[in-house]
């Protein structure tokens, strides 16, 4: 495998992890932050704004996972893919943490 699948690895679940919390928030008709707010990634989007987001970062994860060739036969595409699950997880988290209290 080339090195770029394994980049691709890790940032397919980066980009499906970013997926979650802003397709949830949109097709539950709530404002959540996306980069297009004022202040980007700190101000609040409409829900449509936040599934149109959350649906361009699951085809970009989806097509980085396809690029990855993640496949049982090599476990350390798993362990990526993971990694970038976890990274852009905590990082949601610590970023979002505040957003209720603003």
């Amino acid at each position: 495998m080339e090195w770029y699948n394994y980049i691709a690895d890790f940032f397919a679940g980066a980009f499906l992890a970013n997926f979650v919390p802003h397709f949830i928030y949109g097709v539950s008709g709530d404002k959540f932050p996306t980069p297009f707010a004022k202040p980007p990634g700190q101000g609040l989007s409409s829900p449509t704004t936040n599934v149109l987001w959350g649906l361009l970062n699951l085809i970009i994860g989806f097509l980085l996972f396809i690029k990855g060739s993640i496949s049982t036969a090599q476990p350390l595409t798993w362990v990526l893919f993971f990694a970038g699950v976890a990274a852009m997880s905590i990082m949601l988290g610590k970023n979002f943490e505040k957003k209720d209290k603003e």
